[in-house]
Protein backbone atom coordinates (compact mmCIF):
# COMPACT_ATOMS: atom_id res chain seq x y z
CA UNK A 1 0.00 0.00 0.00
CA UNK A 2 1.35 3.44 -0.84
CA UNK A 3 2.51 5.89 1.80
CA UNK A 4 -0.22 8.30 0.69
CA UNK A 5 -2.94 5.77 1.49
CA UNK A 6 -1.86 5.63 5.14
CA UNK A 7 -2.54 9.38 5.50
CA UNK A 8 -5.75 10.12 3.57
CA UNK A 9 -6.32 13.41 5.42
CA UNK A 10 -2.76 14.70 5.26
CA UNK A 11 -2.85 18.41 4.52
CA UNK A 12 -1.55 19.41 1.14
CA UNK A 13 1.41 21.73 0.96
CA UNK A 14 0.17 25.32 0.68
CA UNK A 15 0.44 26.64 -2.82
CA UNK A 16 3.02 29.32 -3.40
CA UNK A 17 1.32 32.71 -3.90
CA UNK A 18 1.75 34.50 -7.17
CA UNK A 19 5.05 36.35 -6.91
CA UNK A 20 5.60 37.46 -10.47
CA UNK A 21 3.91 40.68 -11.62
CA UNK A 22 4.59 42.63 -14.78
CA UNK A 23 4.53 45.99 -12.99
CA UNK A 24 3.77 46.97 -9.43
CA UNK A 25 1.88 44.55 -7.20
CA UNK A 26 -1.92 44.77 -6.89
CA UNK A 27 -1.34 45.57 -3.21
CA UNK A 28 0.82 48.55 -4.13
CA UNK A 29 -1.69 49.69 -6.74
CA UNK A 30 -4.41 49.78 -4.07
CA UNK A 31 -2.59 50.91 -0.91
CA UNK A 32 0.11 53.12 -2.46
CA UNK A 33 2.47 51.93 0.27
CA UNK A 34 5.55 53.07 -1.63
CA UNK A 35 4.16 56.62 -1.65
CA UNK A 36 3.22 56.53 2.03
CA UNK A 37 6.55 55.16 3.23
CA UNK A 38 8.57 57.74 1.31
CA UNK A 39 6.79 60.81 2.67
CA UNK A 40 9.03 61.04 5.73
CA UNK A 41 11.66 63.77 5.32
CA UNK A 42 13.09 64.65 8.72
CA UNK A 43 14.72 68.04 9.17
CA UNK A 44 17.00 67.37 12.12
CA UNK A 45 19.61 64.77 13.07
CA UNK A 46 17.66 63.66 16.12
CA UNK A 47 16.40 60.05 15.79
CA UNK A 48 13.26 60.92 17.77
CA UNK A 49 11.98 63.21 15.03
CA UNK A 50 10.99 60.24 12.86
CA UNK A 51 8.34 58.98 15.29
CA UNK A 52 7.00 62.52 15.74
CA UNK A 53 6.66 62.97 11.97
CA UNK A 54 5.15 59.55 11.27
CA UNK A 55 2.70 59.83 14.19
CA UNK A 56 1.55 63.22 12.93
CA UNK A 57 1.05 61.81 9.44
CA UNK A 58 -0.95 58.89 10.87
CA UNK A 59 -3.14 61.39 12.71
CA UNK A 60 -3.84 63.16 9.42
CA UNK A 61 -4.98 59.86 7.88
CA UNK A 62 -7.32 59.22 10.79
CA UNK A 63 -8.72 62.77 10.47
CA UNK A 64 -9.48 61.96 6.82
CA UNK A 65 -11.36 58.76 7.69
CA UNK A 66 -13.35 60.39 10.50
CA UNK A 67 -14.34 63.35 8.32
CA UNK A 68 -15.56 60.83 5.73
CA UNK A 69 -17.67 59.04 8.36
CA UNK A 70 -19.23 62.23 9.70
CA UNK A 71 -19.99 63.53 6.22
CA UNK A 72 -21.61 60.16 5.47
CA UNK A 73 -23.68 60.52 8.65
CA UNK A 74 -24.70 64.10 7.83
CA UNK A 75 -25.80 63.09 4.33
CA UNK A 76 -27.83 60.18 5.74
CA UNK A 77 -29.51 62.44 8.29
CA UNK A 78 -30.60 64.83 5.53
CA UNK A 79 -32.37 61.82 3.99
CA UNK A 80 -33.91 60.73 7.33
CA UNK A 81 -31.79 57.57 7.23
CA UNK A 82 -31.00 57.24 10.92
CA UNK A 83 -29.62 53.66 10.80
CA UNK A 84 -26.99 54.59 8.18
CA UNK A 85 -26.04 57.72 10.12
CA UNK A 86 -25.76 55.80 13.40
CA UNK A 87 -23.64 53.08 11.76
CA UNK A 88 -21.21 55.71 10.39
CA UNK A 89 -20.97 57.36 13.82
CA UNK A 90 -20.29 54.00 15.50
CA UNK A 91 -17.51 53.28 13.00
CA UNK A 92 -16.04 56.69 13.78
CA UNK A 93 -15.99 55.81 17.49
CA UNK A 94 -13.57 52.95 16.79
CA UNK A 95 -11.56 55.24 14.53
CA UNK A 96 -11.43 57.94 17.21
CA UNK A 97 -10.10 55.34 19.65
CA UNK A 98 -7.31 54.55 17.18
CA UNK A 99 -6.66 58.26 16.63
CA UNK A 100 -6.43 58.89 20.36
CA UNK A 101 -3.98 55.99 20.72
CA UNK A 102 -1.67 57.95 18.39
CA UNK A 103 -0.70 60.04 21.42
CA UNK A 104 1.00 57.00 23.02
CA UNK A 105 4.32 57.41 21.15
CA UNK A 106 4.39 61.13 21.96
CA UNK A 107 2.66 61.32 25.33
CA UNK A 108 5.80 61.07 27.49
CA UNK A 109 8.21 63.30 25.61
CA UNK A 110 10.42 65.32 27.95
CA UNK A 111 11.25 68.96 27.14
CA UNK A 112 14.81 67.95 26.22
CA UNK A 113 13.58 65.26 23.82
CA UNK A 114 11.09 67.58 22.14
CA UNK A 115 13.56 70.46 21.97
CA UNK A 116 16.00 68.21 20.09
CA UNK A 117 13.91 68.64 16.93
CA UNK A 118 11.34 71.28 17.78
CA UNK A 119 13.24 73.88 15.80
CA UNK A 120 12.69 71.83 12.66
CA UNK A 121 8.96 72.61 12.89
CA UNK A 122 9.60 76.32 12.37
CA UNK A 123 6.20 78.02 12.37
CA UNK A 124 4.42 74.71 11.82
CA UNK A 125 1.63 73.84 14.26
CA UNK A 126 -1.19 71.32 14.43
CA UNK A 127 -3.83 74.06 14.37
CA UNK A 128 -2.82 74.61 10.73
CA UNK A 129 -4.10 71.13 9.78
CA UNK A 130 -6.81 71.62 7.15
CA UNK A 131 -8.31 68.16 7.67
CA UNK A 132 -8.51 68.65 11.42
CA UNK A 133 -10.21 71.99 10.75
CA UNK A 134 -12.82 70.21 8.63
CA UNK A 135 -13.34 67.79 11.52
CA UNK A 136 -13.89 70.68 13.94
CA UNK A 137 -16.28 72.40 11.51
CA UNK A 138 -18.37 69.21 11.36
CA UNK A 139 -18.58 69.33 15.16
CA UNK A 140 -19.98 72.87 14.97
CA UNK A 141 -16.72 74.58 16.00
CA UNK A 142 -16.86 77.15 13.20
CA UNK A 143 -14.56 80.14 12.77
CA UNK A 144 -13.91 82.01 9.52
CA UNK A 145 -10.53 83.14 10.86
CA UNK A 146 -9.28 79.56 10.70
CA UNK A 147 -9.34 79.77 6.88
CA UNK A 148 -6.65 82.47 6.90
CA UNK A 149 -3.63 80.12 7.20
CA UNK A 150 -4.74 78.39 3.97
CA UNK A 151 -4.98 81.46 1.73
CA UNK A 152 -1.93 80.31 -0.21
CA UNK A 153 -3.44 76.91 -1.12
CA UNK A 154 -6.58 77.61 -3.22
CA UNK A 155 -7.94 74.04 -3.31
CA UNK A 156 -7.66 73.57 0.46
CA UNK A 157 -9.05 77.05 1.12
CA UNK A 158 -12.05 76.36 -1.14
CA UNK A 159 -12.78 73.05 0.61
CA UNK A 160 -12.65 74.70 4.02
CA UNK A 161 -14.80 77.62 2.90
CA UNK A 162 -17.41 75.16 1.60
CA UNK A 163 -17.33 73.27 4.92
CA UNK A 164 -17.64 76.53 6.86
CA UNK A 165 -20.90 77.42 5.14
CA UNK A 166 -22.44 73.94 5.29
CA UNK A 167 -24.56 72.73 8.23
CA UNK A 168 -22.51 70.86 10.81
CA UNK A 169 -23.23 67.26 11.76
CA UNK A 170 -25.10 68.51 14.83
CA UNK A 171 -27.13 70.97 12.73
CA UNK A 172 -28.34 68.01 10.68
CA UNK A 173 -29.19 66.08 13.85
CA UNK A 174 -31.29 68.95 15.22
CA UNK A 175 -33.11 69.38 11.91
CA UNK A 176 -33.94 65.68 12.04
CA UNK A 177 -35.31 66.07 15.59
CA UNK A 178 -37.55 68.88 14.36
CA UNK A 179 -38.84 66.75 11.48
CA UNK A 180 -39.60 64.01 14.03
CA UNK A 181 -41.82 66.39 15.97
CA UNK A 182 -39.48 67.74 18.66
CA UNK A 183 -39.87 71.50 19.37
CA UNK A 184 -36.55 72.81 18.10
CA UNK A 185 -36.67 76.64 17.87
CA UNK A 186 -36.47 78.39 14.52
CA UNK A 187 -33.51 80.34 15.88
CA UNK A 188 -31.62 77.03 16.03
CA UNK A 189 -32.94 75.55 12.79
CA UNK A 190 -32.20 78.68 10.78
CA UNK A 191 -29.08 79.88 12.56
CA UNK A 192 -26.06 81.15 10.67
CA UNK A 193 -24.26 77.83 10.18
CA UNK A 194 -20.88 79.48 9.61
CA UNK A 195 -20.95 80.64 13.25
CA UNK A 196 -19.98 78.53 16.25
CA UNK A 197 -22.91 76.57 17.69
CA UNK A 198 -24.29 77.88 20.99
CA UNK A 199 -26.31 75.71 23.42
CA UNK A 200 -30.10 76.01 23.60
CA UNK A 201 -32.39 75.21 26.54
CA UNK A 202 -35.07 74.02 24.10
CA UNK A 203 -32.63 71.57 22.49
CA UNK A 204 -31.68 70.37 25.96
CA UNK A 205 -35.37 69.74 26.72
CA UNK A 206 -35.78 67.81 23.46
CA UNK A 207 -32.90 65.49 24.33
CA UNK A 208 -34.25 65.06 27.87
CA UNK A 209 -37.58 63.94 26.40
CA UNK A 210 -35.85 61.49 24.07
CA UNK A 211 -33.82 60.00 26.90
CA UNK A 212 -36.86 59.75 29.17
CA UNK A 213 -38.62 57.66 26.51
CA UNK A 214 -37.95 54.34 24.80
CA UNK A 215 -34.21 53.61 24.99
CA UNK A 216 -34.44 51.36 21.94
CA UNK A 217 -35.78 54.22 19.83
CA UNK A 218 -33.58 55.22 16.89
CA UNK A 219 -33.16 58.77 18.17
CA UNK A 220 -31.99 57.57 21.58
CA UNK A 221 -29.45 55.29 19.91
CA UNK A 222 -28.37 58.17 17.69
CA UNK A 223 -27.91 60.32 20.80
CA UNK A 224 -25.70 57.70 22.42
CA UNK A 225 -23.56 57.35 19.30
CA UNK A 226 -23.12 61.14 19.29
CA UNK A 227 -22.25 61.06 22.99
CA UNK A 228 -19.59 58.42 22.35
CA UNK A 229 -18.13 60.68 19.66
CA UNK A 230 -18.23 63.70 21.97
CA UNK A 231 -16.52 61.82 24.79
CA UNK A 232 -13.68 60.68 22.56
CA UNK A 233 -13.21 64.17 21.12
CA UNK A 234 -12.94 65.43 24.70
CA UNK A 235 -10.36 62.71 25.42
CA UNK A 236 -8.42 63.66 22.28
CA UNK A 237 -8.23 67.27 23.43
CA UNK A 238 -7.16 66.30 26.93
CA UNK A 239 -4.52 63.85 25.69
CA UNK A 240 -3.19 66.62 23.43
CA UNK A 241 -3.09 68.98 26.39
CA UNK A 242 -1.25 66.51 28.64
CA UNK A 243 1.28 65.56 25.97
CA UNK A 244 1.98 69.23 25.25
CA UNK A 245 2.28 70.11 28.93
CA UNK A 246 4.81 67.31 29.44
CA UNK A 247 6.85 68.24 26.37
CA UNK A 248 6.98 72.02 26.70
CA UNK A 249 5.28 73.20 29.88
CA UNK A 250 3.59 76.60 29.59
CA UNK A 251 5.80 77.94 26.80
CA UNK A 252 4.21 79.48 23.72
CA UNK A 253 3.29 76.93 21.07
CA UNK A 254 4.75 76.66 17.60
CA UNK A 255 3.13 78.85 14.96
CA UNK A 256 2.43 81.62 17.48
CA UNK A 257 -0.30 79.76 19.39
CA UNK A 258 -0.71 80.15 23.13
CA UNK A 259 0.31 76.53 23.63
CA UNK A 260 -1.03 74.92 26.80
CA UNK A 261 -3.29 77.88 27.64
CA UNK A 262 -5.10 77.54 24.31
CA UNK A 263 -5.40 73.76 24.68
CA UNK A 264 -6.77 74.12 28.22
CA UNK A 265 -9.52 76.38 26.93
CA UNK A 266 -10.40 73.85 24.20
CA UNK A 267 -10.40 70.93 26.64
CA UNK A 268 -13.05 72.59 28.82
CA UNK A 269 -15.60 72.67 25.99
CA UNK A 270 -18.12 69.87 25.45
CA UNK A 271 -19.08 68.76 21.95
CA UNK A 272 -22.88 68.46 21.41
CA UNK A 273 -23.41 70.22 24.77
CA UNK A 274 -27.10 69.54 25.32
CA UNK A 275 -26.53 65.80 25.15
CA UNK A 276 -24.58 66.21 28.40
CA UNK A 277 -26.71 68.76 30.23
CA UNK A 278 -29.98 66.99 29.35
CA UNK A 279 -28.96 64.03 31.51
CA UNK A 280 -29.53 66.11 34.64
CA UNK A 281 -33.23 66.35 33.73
CA UNK A 282 -34.04 62.70 33.02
Amino acid sequence: MSQQAHHPHQAAEPETPNLDFAGTTPYEDYVKADVLTHLQHTLSDDPGEMVFLVTTQVMELWFTVIVHEWETAAHALRSDDVPTATAALKRSVRELEALNASWKPLGQLTPAQFNAYRGALGDGSGFQSAMYRRLEFLLGEKSASMLVPHQGTPRVHAELEKALHEPSLYDEVLRLLARRGHPIPDSVLHREVSARYEPSEAVEAAWAAIYAGDQSDGLARLGEALTDVAELVWRWRNDHLVATRRAMGAKAGTGGSAGVAWLEKRARKNVFPELWTARSHV
